[in-house]
């Protein structure tokens, strides 16, 4: 019998020296990238760009100033950019607070829709594409 997977755990370094956190590799993600990026005020990144990779950067706090060929953005918490492969881009800090995002990149196709539902924890079987299992109740409120 094979033998079966055991998840992984990170936590995201809020604060820190360090600029980049791989949580790739932290949980040994394979079939993407993912790393928490922490730029002080007035930091940059280096102008770059990826052949094959696109790239969803997720700002969690600060205020991020994506440049892209040239062209600045400004993106606030919980806001998200994608940049396609090809396209040369720029991360800054521009404001006067610390910037936290996480940035996701990978290459080819979505699997899309791979996905198997059972209605709770004691079915049995194969499991059915999520869209035909209704969602449980949500729990009660807390307080």
């Amino acid at each position: 019998m094979a033998e079966r997977p055991e998840p992984s755990y990170a936590k995201i370094e809020r604060t820190g020296e360090e600029r980049f956190q791989t949580l790739r590799r932290d949980l040994g993600v394979h079939g993407l990238g993912l790393n928490a990026i922490r730029l002080p005020p007035g930091g940059r990144g280096r102008v770059h760009d990826h052949e094959h990779q696109e790239e969803v950067y997720i700002v969690l706090a600060g205020e991020l100033t994506v440049v892209i060929e040239g062209e600045p953005r400004v993106l606030g918490p919980d806001e998200l950019v994608l940049v396609p492969p090809g396209l040369r881009r720029q991360l800054v800090n521009a404001g006067s607070e610390p910037l936290l995002l996480l940035a996701l990149g990978g290459s080819g196709e979505h699997a899309g829709r791979d996905g198997r539902a059972w209605s709770d924890w004691d079915e049995d079987g194969p499991g059915r594409p999520p869209q035909e299992v209704p969602l449980p109740e949500d729990l009660p409120p807390v307080g």
